[in-house]
This record gives structure tokens, C-alpha cells and sequence, in this order.
């Protein structure tokens, strides 16, 4: 049993994160910040970060909220122990050094988007994870997986796409490709995590 909670770490963490967001977006009450008297959790005009407060935009509680507290928990631990996977699979010891780092970072302070404190750890942990994946992106442009190369790339590029809308206020499209984000990064990981797994797999 702690050989298999150990392997599947990542697939699991991630899979029970987006069960409990799921659920907690079928809790919401309503409301948007264009329209604070729709009904539900909008997946084109709300955000993950109106499940983590206590009231609905709309002004009704929002029972979805403990859901996705513990969804953004568990969402934290399945990146954190993937980086922390990858640092063992690279040769480069500095290379090593940071992801082991976004890995803990992740683990310890990502679910803190949650918090008061959404908006600052919002720029720290995107930091953080770009940074992780630039390096995985370096290391896999020397082995012949090209999809893992695609995959990399493109990921980088939908995420920093997304943090440019996030400074320049458009909130319309940032709302979309938020969910394109994580979703992305999700399959991303899980994907990548396969190769993780193996033996002989080493990015040098």
C-alpha cells in the first residue's frame, strides 16, 4: 500500500484536487464580477478564486468553499511532489537543486492562493513553477521524446499568456484560459509523470 501511495502520489493528489473542485464549482451559489445576479459557477466568466471565499459574489454563502480549500491542497501536494520527482531524474545537480525547491514551495506555500493572501502568492508560485518547468523544458530538448518537447513548450507558452492577461486586467479572456491553464498543466504533469516512473528515464 505505501509502494502504491508512493508511485501514484502525483495521479492521485491531482485526481481527488479536481474531483473536490469540481464539486465545489457545483456548491457555488452565483454571481460574477460582470454579474453578481447569475446562478451557478460559470466556467467562462468565474474564477477558481471566487470558490475560496466565504460568500458567492452573489451575496449567498458559498458551500462550496471548504471543497476547494482542500481541492487547492491537494492540487499544491501533486505539483510539489512532481517537481520533487523530476529533481531526481536530472543529472545536473544545480538543475536538481531548483526544482527540489519549486517542488517544496509548491507543497508548502501554493495552497495559500486560498488564503487572504491569493494575489501575492498568486506572482510567487507562478514564478516558481515557470521557473521548474523552464529547466524541465531545457533537459527534455535533449532526449528524443519530441511530444514531451511540444508539451513543454506549449504549456509555457498558454501560462505565460495567461499571466500577461492577468497584468494587463482582462479579466473576460483570463477567465477562459485560467481553466486552459490548469488543465494543460494537469495533463502536462500527469503525462510527464508516466515517464517519471520509469527506470531508465533520466534527463541529462
Amino acid at each position: 500500500m505505501r509502494y502504491f501511495l508512493k508511485k501514484y502520489a502525483v495521479l492521485l493528489s491531482l485526481a481527488i484536487a479536481s474531483i473536490l473542485m469540481l464539486i465545489a464549482t457545483l456548491q457555488y451559489a452565483g454571481g460574477t464580477i460582470q454579474d453578481k445576479n447569475t446562478i451557478g459557477f460559470d466556467w467562462s466568466r468565474n474564477f477558481f478564486s471566487n470558490l475560496f471565499q466565504e460568500n458567492s459574489l452573489n451575496g449567498l454563502p458559498n458551500l462550496g468553499r471548504i471543497w476547494a480549500i482542500f481541492g487547492m491542497i491537494f492540487y499544491s501536494l501533486g505539483n510539489g511532489v512532481f517537481f520533487i520527482n523530476m529533481s531526481k531524474k536530472i543529472s545536473d545537480k544545480q538543475a536538481t537543486l531548483v526544482l527540489k525547491i519549486v517542488g517544496y514551495s509548491e507543497i508548502l506555500f501554493n495552497f495559500l492562493i486560498a488564503t487572504p493572501l491569493h494575489d501575492s502568492m498568486v506572482t510567487i508560485t507562478s514564478t516558481l513553477t515557470l521557473l521548474g518547468l523552464f529547466y524541465i523544458t531545457i533537459f527534455s530538448f535533449k532526449t528524443s521524446l519530441h511530444l514531451l518537447k511540444i508539451g513543454c513548450v506549449l504549456s509555457m507558452l498558454v501560462f505565460y499568456y495567461t499571466l500577461f492577461l492577468y497584468g494587463t486586467g482582462n479579466w473576460g479572456l483570463l477567465a477562459i484560459m485560467q481553466k486552459v491553464t490548469i488543465i494543460g498543466n494537469i495533463l502536462l504533469v500527469i503525462s510527464m509523470e508516466h515517464f517519471v516512473q520509469k527506470e531508465d528515464f533520466h534527463l541529462k
